[in-house]
């Protein structure tokens, strides 16, 4: 069975954003890029929700072919292009043969379809909306947290919508040279 491996940038508060979704807090590097470029080559599946589907598609179908594109760009821009994208929303209307599913009926029982189909891993990135409902959902395998250092007090929280008590297992932890630590971590499923 395929993992849905959800990553997200936090403050050390645990927020993913502040209070009016700003990012300005996270921290990049070549090393963080390897990292999710490692498990976005190991993923098929791309669950976004939409507005990060729309930055992303503003952005990376391109980006890898600009003059000025690291390595990080044209590897992500390569992956982006090819990978199944999927996308939790009400309001997006899914465009004929895109290449892109939405989903926005029986979140739960579609996610499980994906999960149970061949091929590799499904991953995400960011789309706090999204995440939070499929967090709801118990859905999320996999935790890969890039927590940043800082602190911001309040803004949108990274596990708002987790209603029961959720027992993780740390798989991996790496401290980058950005004072960023990458925390992953699995699921533990109840007995």
């Amino acid at each position: 069975m395929k993992k849905l491996r959800l990553f997200q940038h936090t403050s050390l508060d645990g927020f993913v954003a502040g209070p009016n979704g700003e990012m300005d807090f996270i921290k990049t590097s070549e090393e963080l890029f390897d990292i999710t470029n490692h498990y976005s080559t190991n993923s098929d599946t791309y669950i976004l929700g939409r507005k990060t589907f729309e930055m992303m598609e503003w952005y990376w179908p391109t980006a890898g072919q600009q003059p000025n594109a690291t390595k990080h760009d044209k590897a992500h821009s390569e992956w982006y292009i090819h990978v199944a994208k999927i996308v939790i929303s009400n309001t997006l209307a899914p465009k004929p043969n895109s290449g892109t599913r939405v989903i926005n009926k029986n979140l739960k029982g579609e996610i499980e379809k994906l999960k149970q189909s061949g091929g590799k891993d499904i991953i995400m990135f960011g789309s706090a909306s999204a995440a939070h409902s499929l967090m709801e959902l118990d859905l999320i395998d996999e935790y890969g947290l890039f927590v940043n250092p800082v602190l911001l007090g309040k803004g949108i929280p990274m596990f708002s919508s987790i209603s029961n008590e959720l027992k993780l297992k740390l798989i991996t932890s790496k401290p980058l040279l950005s004072g960023v630590i990458f925390l992953l971590y699995q699921r533990e499923k109840n007995a």
